[in-house]
């Protein structure tokens, strides 16, 4: 199991449109090989920044799979127009706790 993990900046005042946003993009992504599940967390903090997990069967899944698939290009063009600036994701084996 890998977790991909990104901080997603929105822009100013484009929070409640880029929530709207993700609500459409989530299908594309949740119905792709090896998908297990997404999280969308709001920042405390800062109410234009987000934590985006996603969970798949292994990194592969995603970078060979989605990021190659006709959806990707959907899920890009309703999200990041949103970013400022672009989000770094990053990639994370499973939990090494056992429970």
């Amino acid at each position: 199991m890998i977790v991909e993990h990104a901080i997603l900046q929105v822009r100013s005042g484009q929070a409640e449109a880029f929530e709207a946003a993700m609500m459409e993009a989530r299908p594309l992504v949740a119905n792709q090989s090896g998908f297990q599940s997404i999280e969308l967390r709001k920042s405390v903090d800062d109410p234009e920044r987000y934590l985006l997990l996603v969970v798949w069967d292994r990194l592969e899944s995603h970078r060979d799979g989605f990021r190659q698939s006709s959806e990707y290009q959907q899920w890009r063009a309703l999200l990041h127009p949103f970013y400022d600036p672009m989000p770094v994701v990053n990639y994370y084996e499973a939990s090494i706790f056992d429970d």
